[in-house]
């Protein structure tokens, strides 16, 4: 019989639910908090909204909000010093996966120490974490329900993936209200990282029935939904189903893992400092293709699950299909369309291969990679 463990927060979901936030602390235990956000979502009015429920729940905070978006070790050990310099027992972040990893990756330092290179790969934190309530406002990450951190090492020119069940939050607050004052470009970028995560999770070699559902819904929901939610700011059933698609991609992933778009993602985040969703854009489509022969069928059922007619085609031809979709839809959103646009250079190539290859989640591509591979695919997306 074949065991599946399926890992998840609690999860309060809909419009306004960000007002929940200062309660949920109180649930969890929580006296004084620090709140971890960036520049982005103060000037959108967001962190006022968290600031203002934690007052009316009678909690202490400290905010930190010097967090990039690609953040770095440099970014995690300050937020740690003012987390415990202010003796806080409990932490909120707000915002995409940057604010969110940083967040989880100050609750380790502050109750494991060291330094958070330490606990890059797998299961490698060992001591309870303060109670964690994330509220994601951009529809992309997952990183609210995820047990993943990904920060950047700064002296390797890196990105470290960490991973452990100790990273998945008490409470993730998704408010679809928050997607209302998101750019286009931002609304394209992370709805791709969403789509990522679903295909990516989908073909995992560690998939499972219970990561399936979520991720066929999540691609089903982004090919709905992401092109009216990129036209428009005011779409509430656009941002609606948008932030369902990156809740259940995030419950995908957090499960089942990711594969090679990631991998080759985190090296190139760590070197520039671009928009994950926009490297993802342009590899995933380039992935896709090298990862078909593996598994043809789930290729033929992504085909499906984005609308696409397959009736009469064979597997591999659907998957292909499947591919064109992924391809138009990036150009209809006004994604980038190649590394070299986004000022990757190529010279860089080789290196980032090397670095990717070593990525946790290249573990679970479907299809075995090598650098030779890898860079292959990084010069025909540059």
């Amino acid at each position: 019989m074949n065991i599946h463990k399926f890992v998840m927060p609690e999860v309060i979901f809909g419009k306004s639910s960000i007002q929940q936030v200062g309660e949920s602390c109180l649930r969890l235990g929580a006296t004084n908090v620090l709140i971890v956000s960036d520049p982005g979502v103060i000037a959108a009015g967001w962190l006022d909204v968290i600031v203002k429920s934690c007052q009316q729940a009678g909690l202490h905070y400290t905010t930190f909000y010097d967090v990039t978006i690609n953040p770095k070790d440099s970014e995690v050990e300050k937020g740690c010093c003012v987390y415990i310099e202010n003796e806080c027992d409990a932490i909120i972040g707000v915002g995409g996966g940057s604010p969110i990893d940083v967040a989880k990756a100050i609750a380790i330092l502050a109750t494991n120490g060291g330094q958070i290179r330490d606990y890059e790969g797998v299961d490698k934190i060992h001591h309870p974490l303060p109670p964690q309530v994330m509220v994601s406002t951009t529809a992309g990450s997952g990183s609210e329900v995820s047990q993943f951190s990904v920060i950047v090492d700064t002296k390797e020119k890196k990105k470290m993936t960490i991973v452990s069940r100790s990273l998945i939050p008490d409470i993730a607050i998704i408010d679809p209200e928050t997607l209302s004052t998101k750019s286009a470009h931002l609304t394209a970028s992370t709805g791709l990282d969403v789509l990522t995560h679903g295909i990516e999770a989908y073909v995992s070699l560690a998939a499972t029935p219970l990561t399936d559902v979520q991720a066929k819904n999540a691609i089903s929901l982004v090919a709905q939904y992401l092109r009216p939610s990129v036209a428009s700011k005011m779409n509430e059933e656009a941002k609606t189903n948008m932030a369902m698609a990156s809740l259940q991609a995030g419950l995908a992933f957090s499960n089942a893992i990711l594969g090679a778009v990631h991998a080759m993602s985190h090296a190139v985040g760590g070197k520039y400092n671009l928009l994950h969703g926009d490297v993802n854009s342009i590899l995933l489509p380039h992935v896709m293709e090298y990862n078909l022969l593996a598994n043809p069928k789930k290729f033929a059922d992504i085909a499906l699950f984005l609308g696409v007619d397959t009736r009469g085609l064979s597997a591999m031809e659907a998957g292909k299909k499947a591919i064109d979709y992924v391809k138009q839809l990036a150009i209809d959103i006004g994604a980038p369309q190649r590394l070299a646009d986004i000022g990757v250079e190529k010279d860089e190539l080789q290196k980032m291969s090397v670095v990717a290859f070593h990525d946790a989640c290249m573990i679970t591509n479907p299809r075995d990679v090598t650098v030779e591979d890898i860079q292959e695919l990084f010069r025909k997306a540059w």
